[in-house]
């Protein structure tokens, strides 16, 4: 039997939830059911799927306040709960409105007369998603709903640090009848993510690096695909020609939302010399005007730290800053208060790539900022890492998009910060360690669920084969 797992509040600290992960044996089993509905699923046709999933949110909607409520007590943040929401509601229908023009099959002849192609696809039967903590709801279903529309069924995993939005959403799949057998959210650690993925036919998942080599080793292993989303270290270069009032605030948006705990998140700043004190003292007093949301959830902008072991990385990237030389401007100092963890917006100079949060992952709201003197040290600087998944770059257009082009990034955001968190319709794909696959943003997020098939028609069938035409 397998152990339960004690689920911590982010705002007092205590362990006040449960989860049961389910053994192995019976996770196989759920495997086998979810797989033998999708037939149906997959049968019921687009139009169908479409309806089943637009029923999903008017349930969703009735239960909306229990949704919120069980985001809230996840995370300890009220507003990005209410946006994290709104953009997965948004997302039902923007991919039932894109879905019937990605999905069509399409048919052309070919370079030899007499041969017609038809082009098809059929959905992965079986797609496992593994989600992680930082965005619960968002990052659990934004590949489930393309996934879905495709035809697939869907079995996913979320973390265990943030699993009590699961009970309300489930609430919302059981009252439409056609998605309840292939729409599956199970709890558990590790563990039941790698028993998931020996019994599915795709997964996608969303977390670290060290984490998402073992699920890419594990899905080689199987031949199955793996598409994965890892981590960020996001830069944003700021040039002389760039609106510092602008920058300034963008950058801050991009560094502290959801209290820096976001891939996109923006992890290093370099500044042109010629400006450098004026964009960080700009910065400084900017950021001193954000509060924590503590004693309540409306108290302010920044939340808690929701994974009890970040606060310890945050807090060594810290002191490894300044034991290096760094100076603290703001923030800086992880606070326990009412058994939560916290940070306030930290702005930190006199940081190089020898401290950990210039090189390392943070995941918080820490605002390093480097001065550069001309712009192909600033490509360099924002080049020399493990990651690339997005960036930003302030500056007039034409010299933001020529600097976006040396950038080693999948998405580069100019005269602002992380767009792809609210804009979606881009392709990208992460560089280097930041990920592996197929994009999960425009097109491709709906049709890496299908299988390409050509079928080849020979049009003129009394004809001889051509290759015996040929004496072959």
């Amino acid at each position: 039997m397998t152990k339960p797992i004690e689920v911590r509040n982010p705002r007092t600290g205590k362990f006040d939830y449960v989860i049961i992960p389910p053994p192995p044996r019976l996770l196989a089993q759920q495997c086998k059911r979810t797989r033998r509905a999708q037939v149906r699923w997959q049968q019921l046709g687009l139009e169908g799927r479409i309806e089943a999933l637009q029923q999903w949110k008017k349930a969703i909607l009735s239960g909306r306040d229990r949704l919120t409520e069980a985001l809230v007590n996840d995370t300890g943040r009220l507003s990005t709960s209410v946006l994290e929401i709104d953009s997965f509601l948004s997302s039902i229908d923007r991919w039932c409105k894109l879905a019937p023009d990605l999905l069509q099959d399409s048919a052309k002849n070919t370079a030899i007369p007499f041969i017609a192609l038809q082009q098809t696809s059929v959905p992965y039967p079986l797609v496992g998603i593994i989600s992680p903590w930082n965005f619960p709801l968002l990052l659990s279903t934004i590949d489930t709903i393309p996934a879905l529309l495709a035809g697939c069924a869907v079995i996913v995993k979320p973390s265990e640090i943030a699993p009590r939005f699961v009970a309300p959403l489930k609430i919302a799949i059981s009252a439409v009848p056609e998605l309840r057998d292939v729409l599956t959210f199970v709890e558990g650690a590790g563990e039941t993510g790698s028993a998931l993925i020996e019994n599915v036919d795709l997964v996608c998942f969303t977390g670290s690096v060290a984490t998402g080599r073992k699920v890419a080793e594990a899905a080689a292993k199987r031949f199955i695909p793996a598409f994965l989303e890892l981590g960020g270290k996001d830069p944003a270069i700021v040039l002389e020609s760039a609106n510092l009032e602008l920058a300034t605030s963008a950058i801050l948006w991009g560094s502290v939302v959801n209290t820096g705990q976001s891939c996109l998140s923006i992890e290093r700043i370099y500044v042109a010399e010629s400006i450098f004190d004026k964009f960080y003292h700009q910065l400084v007093a900017k950021a001193h005007r954000l509060g924590l949301a503590y004693p309540t959830v409306e108290s302010g902008e920044i939340g808690p730290i929701i994974a009890e072991r970040q606060a310890a990385i945050i807090s060594d990237h810290l002191l490894d800053a300044v034991e290096k030389g760094a100076v603290i401007h703001c923030g800086g100092v992880i606070e326990d208060l009412g058994g939560g963890w916290w940070c306030r917006p930290t702005v930190l100079t006199q940081v190089n790539h020898s401290m950990k949060v210039m090189t390392e992952e943070t995941f918080g709201p820490i605002m390093p900022i480097m001065p550069f003197s001309t712009v192909e040290e600033a490509v360099s600087l924002a080049n020399d890492s493990i990651y690339g998944l997005s960036a930003a770059v302030f500056a007039s257009e034409a010299e933001a998009l020529e600097i976006a082009q040396q950038i080693d990034a999948g998405a580069i955001s100019i005269n602002d910060a992380a767009l792809t968190a609210i804009m979606h319709e881009g392709e990208k794909n992460a560089f280097k360690f930041s990920g592996l696959g197929g994009s999960r943003m425009g097109a491709a997020a709906l049709k890496r669920f299908m299988r390409k098939k050509a079928i080849l028609i020979k049009t003129n069938a009394t004809n001889d084969p051509w290759w015996f035409e040929n004496g072959e």
